[in-house]
């Protein structure tokens, strides 16, 4: 019997991070039966959330890809008196390094011949620092990058800056920078917050690249057609392998009462509304929405994660016809429904690519994290989306008005000349994502 050629994924611990490392896990071992995978899970110190709980194990070949939930960290007093996005760094940082090696400790040398057959590492960006434990066990190491290669040249490009000691003064002012990864100026009001402040999280974050450089290669979740000059600057930091688009194809079972009204709709009728798993807004934000959505007249689906006591008086009456409100949304089963013809998205990469390949037109509606920089990337970049508010940022109490709202959904649902070639371009890069995801099978 052939010897298994063993890898160790190590996907950080976050619900988007960990189904897009298994994206790729499933297509490792789907194209080449002698790989077998081991995913180590990472568990934070005192999280209130166990990600390692979930139902991540149940969709895959348990022969090919087997989990090993690893122990959880001593939490430290360093790490509780952090704030939460430098707890987060902390505990998929350094404190994780002496677990990960047991791990590999107890799961390899302990079947015979298995640590020969490793051939290497594969850890989520966060997890940089595992690039040190590759090189103890001498084996190569590789980065997943989860989100695309704009962001990637965007954080190399930010560490330079703050190293230079740039970047802090764009935060209260309007100027436009020239970035080498964008082909058009670039608005610094839409800076990742992340990655415009010189403290502990942004050049913990931007520092991530210094081990980025230090791996075997970065893989990134992009195709070369969607990111050409941001794929061709990426070149400087080092081998770059192009995976994507990494979709979550699964989609629910059955045919609920949501999806049988989507039956009855017109073709490319129906807008999405979903803002991802951290997507909340405020109950006056959320107003502003329902009067969008009555005044527009489109055919709906919402994800609204809130009581519904919040919305207009009469609002569920008047649009009882007129759309669904669900609590929790099949993304996917919505997107690829012929009904389907715009989404309002919160611009969250696995999102965009889904969007994508299943060639419905979005309305950017960043909230957090990389996201604005996506809707830059989509809406002035790309030309492939319309803009709702593309500086928008999820914590500094914006209310975006409703008649904003219903001028994008308008245009996305209705639109014109320019729209019918913006649909043109993201139906073009649907049959190319679709045509680079057969590629990879072969």
């Amino acid at each position: 019997m052939e010897k298994k050629i063993e890898l160790i994924c190590i996907p950080s611990p976050g619900t988007s991070h960990i189904v897009s490392m298994l994206q790729m896990a499933r297509l490792m071992v789907a194209r080449d039966q002698r790989i077998s995978i081991t995913v180590l899970l990472i568990k934070r110190p005192a999280s209130s959330t166990d990600l390692t709980s979930t139902s991540f194990e149940e969709n895959n070949d348990q022969t090919s890809i087997r989990f090993v939930h690893l122990r959880e960290p001593d939490p430290s007093n360093s790490l509780i008196h952090l704030d939460e996005q430098a707890r987060f760094f902390a505990s998929t940082g350094e404190i994780q390094i002496p677990i990960v090696r047991e791990a590999i400790v107890a799961e390899f040398m302990g079947r015979p011949g298995s640590l020969g057959n490793l051939a290497g590492i594969l850890m989520d960006m966060f997890c940089a620092c595992m690039v040190d434990v590759a090189k103890e066990f001498q084996v190569p190491s590789y980065i997943y990058f989860p989100s695309n290669a704009s962001c990637l040249g965007l954080m190399n490009h930010m560490h330079a800056m703050i190293e230079q000691e740039e970047g802090s003064e764009f935060i209260n002012s309007d100027p436009v920078l020239n970035i080498p990864i964008f082909s058009h100026p670039y608005p610094a009001n839409v800076l990742p917050i992340t990655m415009i402040y010189k403290n502990h999280n942004t050049t913990t974050l931007l520092g991530l690249t210094n081990k980025f450089k230090e791996s075997s290669g970065i893989v990134v979740n992009t195709f070369s057609e969607l990111e050409p000059v941001a794929n061709r600057e990426n070149e400087k930091l080092g081998p770059i392998y192009h995976v994507g688009p990494l979709v979550n194809f699964e989609k629910s079972i059955g045919r609920d009462e949501m999806m049988r009204w989507l039956d009855d709709q017109p073709r490319s009728s129906v807008v999405f509304l979903c803002f991802g798993s951290m997507g909340n807004f405020v109950e006056e934000q959320v107003k502003e929405i329902a009067v969008a959505l009555e005044r527009s007249r489109c055919r709906f689906i919402w994800s609204l994660r809130m009581s519904r006591e919040v919305l207009p008086e009469g609002f569920l009456e008047r649009t009882c016809e007129l759309g669904k409100l669900i609590e929790w949304a099949p993304q996917v089963d919505i997107l690829s429904h012929v009904a389907v013809g715009g989404f309002v998205s919160h611009c969250g990469w696995n999102s965009i690519l889904e969007s994508l390949w299943y060639g419905v037109s979005v309305a950017a509606w960043p909230l957090y994290a990389e996201q604005q920089m996506n809707a830059f990337l989509l809406v002035k970049e790309l030309e492939l989306a319309v803009e709702v508010k593309m500086d928008y940022r999820q914590n500094e109490n914006q209310i975006v008005a409703a008649e904003v709202i219903e001028n994008a959904i308008r245009r996305l649902m209705d639109g014109g000349s320019d729209m019918d070639e913006m649909r043109k371009r993201v139906k073009d890069l649907s049959e190319t994502s679709n045509i680079d995801r057969r590629r990879i099978f072969l």
